[in-house]
């Protein structure tokens, strides 16, 4: 069984016989990707692979409340919607 007397270098890896690469743990951990995400893979050229996560479905859905929260500010007078409520649920509302 022959070793290998090339020494490992830090941030770097190797593609195996079935192309898969081990990437730096530190690496993730910086990027903030974490067992189970899923990423995007493109070429952005020779020799340069870019790795991107994929934002979660709940992500996705905080972000679209975020971006639309307070996008009707103004648009009703204050307390018309308590007013509307109560009518539509009674008076102990």
């Amino acid at each position: 069984m022959a070793t290998s007397s090339r020494k490992r270098v830090n941030g770097q890896t190797r593609v195996s016989d079935k192309n898969q690469v081990t990437l730096a743990v530190q690496a993730l951990r910086d990027a903030g990707i974490a067992p189970g995400d899923e990423l995007r893979v493109e070429a952005s050229g020779p020799g340069t692979i870019v790795l991107t996560r994929v934002p979660s479905e709940a992500e996705l859905d905080l972000a679209v409340v975020e971006a639309t929260a307070g996008a009707l500010d103004g648009v009703y007078a204050p307390g018309y919607l308590d007013e509307l409520r109560r009518n539509d649920r009674g008076p102990d509302w």
